[in-house]
């Protein structure tokens, strides 16, 4: 019986897969845009340096959009590699172990079939740990 176990953030997903009680990597997604700043992410509307005499001013909600956006992006991503594991048969049950919001993120991403095969989400961020300490995490989540 195969479970895998989804360790990511916003920039990073490491997709283990456990038989029995062998843990090993079996993929890894890097979305380099979830670990830039809001600032990086936009531009200028001209494509030149701020002013700082510029009167144009940010409303609050648009702050932090364009890095929301690329979360959810990623999450989108790995929810469809979850998705493909599932309808090729090779997941039978799903470990998701995320900081909060972007386990949220990933949560709202996974479609309903794949949602009823996670038996445990732990709120961590081990997505830079060692096999060894994800492995010790998630070692009596069955």
């Amino acid at each position: 019986m195969t479970t895998y176990i989804v360790v990511a953030d916003a920039a990073r997903a490491r997709i283990f897969t456990r038989d029995a009680l062998t843990l090993e990597e079996h993929e890894s997604l890097v979305h380099a845009q979830g670990r830039l700043h809001e600032g990086d992410l936009v531009t200028d509307r001209r494509g030149d340096v701020h002013d700082s005499t510029s009167t144009t001013s940010r409303s609050a909600g648009e702050e932090g959009s364009a890095s929301k956006h690329e979360n959810e992006l990623f999450a989108k991503e790995v929810a469809n590699r979850l998705y493909n594991a599932r309808v090729d048969n090779s997941m039978e049950k799903l470990i998701l172990v995320a900081p909060p919001k972007f386990l949220g993120l990933l949560r709202d991403k996974i479609d309903g079939p794949t949602q009823k095969l996670v038996i445990h989400s732990l709120s961590k961020d081990l997505s830079k740990a060692s096999l060894e300490d994800i492995q010790a995490a998630v070692s009596d989540l069955r």
